[in-house]
């Protein structure tokens, strides 16, 4: 029997506060190893069993676990942890899930919730200690048919719940999955949603994973506002009700409703004090100096807001009732982004990730001198501008492909009218609620507010890891020129975070994303010039900061990874409408390209993050591309370029899909569904058309092949080479490695697939006689040497032929600038005409960097040796 031992880290290498809401991983398992996740368990680093869940996340080919999830409760922390194989100890503490007709409940020993299956209410109630805490909690949003701000006769809408299913019931983590869509008053339905509310065992505080689909009319349809409000019940007296706001750092807007502090005379220490911790106050009776007859003279503050319009700044105001003036209360940077108003017989609160990033936010306390407050976190402001989703130019009379292409020459945009309509992008948000059976400490919200901020992450090391998802290895300085190129690795990805912060690449559509190329000129990246704007994950960014993260194990490179897997999955990608399952090449605006393509969309720039964290969105994310093929029928990606363009027809039998950028994203979307559904559809056509390519006269050197839709097979006539310097550098390199270990470990079976991928990798780079004599000609179009020294690398690796690898390592130095120490200048300070001192890059693109990145790291694990 195979022995199982993971270890398992903090992300940020330090026990967090884990009673706040468990924590979810996976880990990876070697074929054949384990046959069912219940042979798992898991022990905390002094060698103590401890409670866990776990379950399958993908399946090797002979049905082993390839992938299991992992699942702790609330509880204090341990070091570390080992998942091991062996009976785990029953929790003492379990998550219990009842459904009824109309509902379904959840009691986390800790809190008891119930959802709602249809109407309204996506949460009908929350309990604490058999008290009700909250209720009512719903989506919110408001639209406009103009983008103007303060449009009178704003169309309301309430989210309405159509279905609500129990993904997992426990013991230990339970997760429901809740559907619906924004009805206005008119009647009209639009703004679909999915929220997966994700519980654990002993935990009060429960996540929302809230996603929605854009699918309005660009030109009349503007999000005014979006939001999740709840009730909450108030029972105290007015002194003794609480309102808290966080704002930077951990520091807490703390005041009372009806506050006991400032005043001219002074109910006495311990009043004050009580008041200002959350605890009931003194009996008025016996506070100092007459308080108790004049208390009646305080006003009540009755409203709270605060506001983050950017990512720099926000602001609280308050006031005594809706016809009173907005008062200030505060004001500083970048808000942590958590509220809670409650009173001493209980409350709630709410926290929202990445609050500043994801501006316009906002935060708002109403009615709190009445029964019923309401708390509402709005992930677009209705303080802010309408949403405006219009493409940004009028088409400059690009009416025809010549005319395309011509304007393709110089603003790099791939324009064509209707297509940059942001009709079917989406956008997902990270909340927590946590209900309180009375006002809690600052110091605990303030421990709630970390916790919403960075949320804890368990990972495997990066030493178990290695030897899955791809070619890498291990950091290694131990020789001087190898250690130069660990620095340079560092040094690209230390520049990149920076350079978010540093451009403010943030808001509701941006956050996650980076700019593809830089104007040196003005010193700035080009924000504003057609297809070099917003990158859209070319040249596959993703992969390079997964890729990353799975050796370095750096808690900063994750966050980035996984914040560009939610914005590349959802706002680079359409959900619904003509193009569903395709992707948007960069421009200006994530969705304006015209060029749709599976390339973006691809479940390889997704899998790693799922594999990691086991979150069910980004799983979905993958699974909704399982039909993408068909896309292929709907809208020929190389309309624009392509030769036999007065005879191509795209039928059901013929379809034309390229070997590289498409295939590599149809192979990706088919083995992940085959190893998380055992979807044998998709295990029928990866491994066919693997055959198929094996099985081409020219292999992946023919370039495209012609698809049989309704078989999934490609037609194995076709003889011809064609060339894309493309082909590769969108997950065809990691997926193919893969599917080639798989054929060695006996698990897949496709003659000539091997093959196929390793003359592809010997003869990219090779000299023009070799290519010749084995290709019949010598290909056009070889370029980006430098990431393509990686296939040479891959060959001299399986070939054991240190010629190649001589080859590949000259390629490499030879083919980028992102070696040499002018590749940039750092801190360069601009003119005063600018508008602060940045970084500045000299000739980096942001596509090119991923690419050198990759090159770096795969060559160090394949041919590393050959560097000395």
């Amino acid at each position: 029997m195979t022995t199982v031992d993971v270890p398992l880290r903090w992300l940020d290498d330090a026990a967090p506060d884990l009673a706040l809401a468990g924590v979810t991983c996976g880990v990876p398992l070697a074929p054949g190893a384990v046959a069912d996740p219940a042979e798992l368990s898991v022990v905390d680093d002094a060698g103590t069993p401890v409670p866990a869940q776990t379950w399958r996340l993908a399946a090797w080919p002979d049905g082993s676990v390839k992938w299991a999830g992992i699942a702790l409760g609330a509880g204090e922390p341990a070091d570390g942890y080992r998942v091991v194989r062996g009976p785990g100890p029953a929790p003492a503490v379990r998550v219990h899930v009842a459904e009824t007709a109309d509902a379904v409940e959840v009691d986390t020993g800790a809190a008891r919730i119930t959802l709602s299956r249809t109407g309204t209410d996506l949460v009908r109630s929350i309990r604490v200690s058999d008290a009700e805490v909250a209720a009512s909690g719903r989506l919110v949003s408001s639209r406009q048919d103009r983008p103007e701000p303060d449009v009178p006769g704003r169309a309301h809408a309430a989210g309405h719940v159509t279905a609500c299913e129990v993904e997992q019931d426990g013991p230990l983590r339970a997760v429901v999955r809740v559907t619906g869509v924004h009805r206005e008053e008119s009647g009209r339905e639009w703004l679909p949603f999915t929220v997966r509310l994700v519980f654990a065992a002993g935990a009060a505080t429960f996540r929302i994973v809230h996603s929605f689909t854009w699918d309005g009319d660009p030109e009349r349809d503007f999000l005014s506002s979006l939001g999740l409000r709840f009730t909450v019940p108030l029972r105290a007296d007015l002194h003794d009700r609480h309102v808290r706001l966080a704002g930077a750092g951990g520091g807490f807007l703390r005041e009372a409703v009806r506050g006991l502090t400032g005043l001219r005379r002074d109910p006495g220490a311990e009043v004050r004090a009580a008041q200002l911790d959350g605890r009931p106050v003194p009996d008025p009776s016996t506070w100092d100096r007459d308080v108790e007859r004049l208390s009646r003279w305080i006003p009540a503050w009755a409203d709270y807001t605060l506001r983050q319009p950017n990512a720099n700044g926000y602001t609280i105001r308050k006031r005594t009732a809706a016809d009173r003036p907005w008062i200030d209360a505060a004001q500083g940077t970048r808000a942590d982004g958590l509220a809670y108003v409650g009173d001493t017989a209980g409350g709630l609160a709410l926290g929202l990730t990445g609050f500043w990033q994801s501006h316009p936010t906002g935060l708002d306390v109403r009615a709190a001198d009445t029964e019923a407050a309401t708390l509402t976190l709005w992930l677009w402001s209705p303080d802010a501008e309408p949403m405006d989703l219009r493409f940004y130019h009028d088409g400059l009379g690009q009416d025809t492909y010549a005319d395309q292409l011509d304007a393709l020459e110089i603003t790099y945009e791939d324009y064509e009218p209707g297509f940059g309509t942001a009709h079917g992008i989406a956008r997902t948000h990270e909340l927590t609620v946590t209900p309180y059976a009375a006002t809690p400490p600052v110091a605990e919200l303030a421990r709630l507010a970390r916790g919403t901020v960075l949320r804890p992450q368990l990972a495997a090391t990066p030493e178990a890891l290695q030897g899955f998802l791809g070619d890498w290895d291990l950091p290694d300085r131990a020789d001087p020129k190898r250690a130069a190129l660990e620095d340079r690795l560092d040094f690209l990805l230390d520049f990149y975070i920076g350079q978010i912060d540093q451009r403010s690449w943030y808001g509701f559509w941006n956050f996650g994303d980076v700019m593809h190329a830089y104007d040196a000129d003005r010193h700035t990246w080009r924000y504003d010039v057609g297809g070099y704007a917003w990158d859209n994950s070319e040249l596959s960014p993703d992969l390079w900061l997964w890729t990353s993260f799975l050796r370095t194990g750096r808690a900063d490179v994750f966050r980035l990874a996984e914040r560009m897997t939610r914005h590349t999955g959802d706002v680079d990608v359409y959900h619904a409408g003509p193009w569903r399952g395709l992707g948007t090449r960069h421009n200006v605006q994530h969705w304006g390209c015209s060029a749709k393509q599976v390339r973006i969309s691809t479940p390889a720039y997704r899998r790693v993050h799922y594999l990691l964290t086991g979150d069910e969105h980004t799983r979905d994310r993958m699974l909704e591309q399982r039909d993408s093929d068909a896309t292929f029928l709907a809208l020929d990606p190389t309309r624009k370029v392509r030769a036999d363009a007065a005879t191509y027809r795209p039928e059901r039998g013929a379809l034309a899909v390229g070997l590289g950028t498409d295939w590599s994203a149809l192979a990706a979307t088919w083995l992940a569904d085959w190893e998380i559904t055992g979807n044998e559809r998709s295990r029928d056509r990866l491994v066919g058309t693997m055959r198929d390519i094996g099985s081409l006269p020219k292999g992946f050197f023919t370039g495209e092949a012609l698809y049989d839709l309704d078989k999934g097979r490609f037609d194995t006539a076709r003889d011809r080479v064609a060339l894309s310097h493309l082909s590769a550098v969108f997950g065809l390199v990691e997926v193919c490695s893969e599917l080639v270990s798989l054929i060695d470990a006996g698990l897949v079976d496709a003659p000539g697939f091997k093959d196929a991928w390793l003359q592809y990798c010997r003869l990219y780079l090779a000299d023009p006689e070799a290519q010749r004599a084995e290709l019949g000609t010598a290909p056009a179009g070889v370029h980006l040497e430098q990431a393509h020294s990686r296939l040479t690398a891959y060959a001299a690796h399986r070939l054991g032929d240190d010629a190649l690898a001589d080859r590949a390592w000259r390629a490499y130095f030879a083919g980028g600038e992102f070696m040499g120490e002018d590749a940039f200048r750092t801190v360069q300070i601009l003119p005063p005409e600018v508008l602060a001192p940045v970084d500045e890059a000299r000739t980096l693109s942001t596509n090119d960097a991923a690419q050198c990145g990759l090159a770096t790291i795969q060559n160090l694990a394949l041919i590393g040796r050959r560097l000395r």
